[in-house]
């Protein structure tokens, strides 16, 4: 099995969950960007403490 075999499968298996879990796809979705967003603003408090 090769690169192009898990991508293919990984692509087939998100486009599987889409279409039978909408409504979960779209809260992983969200969770994942809501942790990238805390994550900014942690990385944004941590560069204004350092630089007073």
């Amino acid at each position: 099995m090769n690169k192009k075999h898990l991508k293919v499968g990984s692509l087939a298996f998100v486009a599987w969950y889409v279409i039978s879990k909408p409504e979960g796809a779209a809260g992983l979705v969200n969770n994942a960007l809501s942790g990238l967003g805390n994550a900014a603003v942690s990385v944004s408090h941590f560069m204004n403490a350092i630089s007073t």
